[in-house]
């Protein structure tokens, strides 16, 4: 039997480098084996240098994003400011474990720059644990791949269009091993001075 975190699969991976950090995923949106669409992004803006990519069961992702939407908007409506990496990494900590007992299928990636420009990425598990690192992390089904390809592929403080090939060249290439993702792939490169996002072609078989 197939996980239901397998069912719709997914590939998520975000990378620190140099004041810069980086996000990607593929676009393929399919039930179990068949292929529905290629245009299907699982990560989303949530502040200006703030992304959240929700790989796993997309229906679980739509409404985990709804949810930290309006609880984002109220925050900094409360607050009078913009919400940082790490309080959002909380915030969907939070929302995971209040449903433990029935839990969103979805493995939350978080990445940004906090307000000294300092890269900040973590993922978690369906109930919320959180794992804070300052190399790279992964989520969905290409995970062992993306594993595999980020660790010999990535090293300390790169620049940004060195982050962008390196997490170009892991997730490209972790995908062409996993039947449940893949399809083409978007990179979100995040600086001070703006967001670079770029659409990558991989194999379309």
């Amino acid at each position: 039997m197939i996980s239901i975190l397998q069912y719709n699969g997914s590939a998520v991976v975000a990378m620190c480098g140099k004041k810069c950090v980086a996000i990607g995923t593929d676009t393929r949106y399919g039930i179990q084996s068949q292929l529905v669409a290629t245009n299907k992004e699982k990560v989303y803006k949530v502040g200006p240098h703030l992304y959240v990519g929700l790989p796993g069961l997309v229906t679980d992702a739509q409404s985990v994003l709804q949810t930290l939407t309006f609880r984002k908007n109220l925050y900094e409506l409360k607050e009078g400011r913009k919400i940082k990496p790490r309080v959002l990494s909380r915030m969907v900590s939070n929302m995971l474990y209040e449903k433990r007992f029935g839990p969103y299928f979805v493995e939350p990636v978080v990445a940004g720059l906090d307000n000294n420009m300092d890269p900040y990425i973590c993922n978690m598990d369906i109930i919320g644990c959180v794992n804070e690192t300052n190399d790279f992390v992964v989520g969905g089904t290409c995970s062992g791949q993306l594993y595999g390809m980020c660790e010999s592929l990535w090293e300390p403080d790169k620049e940004p269009d060195d982050l962008f090939e390196t997490i170009s060249q892991a997730l490209t290439n972790a995908v062409d091993r996993d039947a449940m993702s893949g399809w083409g792939a978007i990179i979100y490169l995040i600086e001070e001075n703006g967001i670079s996002v770029k659409s990558l072609k991989t194999r379309m078989d």
